[in-house]
Formats: structure tokens, sequence, C-alpha cells
């Protein structure tokens, strides 16, 4: 199915996950599974670091299919969160529409050290 036409919604339902990253292994970050009838607008990604002592790495991808599948397009590669901080990679100025069987990705450069925000809007 095509995503739905966004200027006729008949629900737009406000949605958010938070994750730890535990280990330097991509983890899914937010699905949009194919056939669903909906759209998602990305509103918020936000990495904060609480290794009070040292900086790690984050990386984000937006992937061509559901459950990390498929090619992979960086939204953020290998930037450096410092340590006790907060990385915005995506706001309201800069969101962006993730559509049926498309997913995101993330992943930290070490275990434990950062945690992740995603806000979005569900719209069908």
């Amino acid at each position: 199915m095509a995503a739905p036409n966004i200027v006729n919604v008949a629900l737009i339902n406000a949605n958010s996950n938070t994750q730890i990253l535990t280990s330097n292994t991509e983890i899914g970050l937010l699905s949009n599974p194919a056939s669903s009838g909906k759209v998602y607008k990305v509103n918020t990604i936000l990495v904060a670091n609480k290794d009070g002592a040292n900086a790690i790495d984050v990386t984000c991808n937006l992937w061509s299919q559901a459950a990390l599948g498929g090619s992979s397009f960086p939204i953020a590669f290998t930037i450096s969160v410092p340590a006790d901080a907060t990385l915005i990679l995506t706001d309201k100025s800069t969101s962006f529409y993730l559509e049926e069987n498309r997913s995101i990705g993330i992943k930290s450069g070490s275990a434990n050290g950062l945690s992740v925000l995603c806000s979005w809007e569900e719209i069908s």
C-alpha cells in the first residue's frame, strides 16, 4: 500500500520510544511495517551520553525495509557524543517521514553509555 494522503488524515497519534544501547550492535529504534497503511513523521531523535568521562560515537541509519533490512542510508555516522552531553540527531526543524516497510536503526560505539529518545507521529 502507498503512504496515506496526509492532507485528509483520520488519525494522528503521538508516540515515543526510549532505548539504552547496551552493545555496539545496531538495534531497531523505529519500524513501519509493510502494508501498515500509515506514515510516521519522525520529530525527534535525542542521544544522551551517560558516561561521565568518555565521549561515545553514535551511528543512526534509515533502512529501505522494515526490521533493518535492505539498503541503509546514514542519518548520522560515527558522531561523537561528549561525556555527560546530549546530541540532537533530528528535531522539528529537520523532521522526516518514515514510509511503510522502512525502519530506523541506531548503534553505539561503546556498550551501555548511550540512551536514545525517539518521538514520532503515526498518521493514517
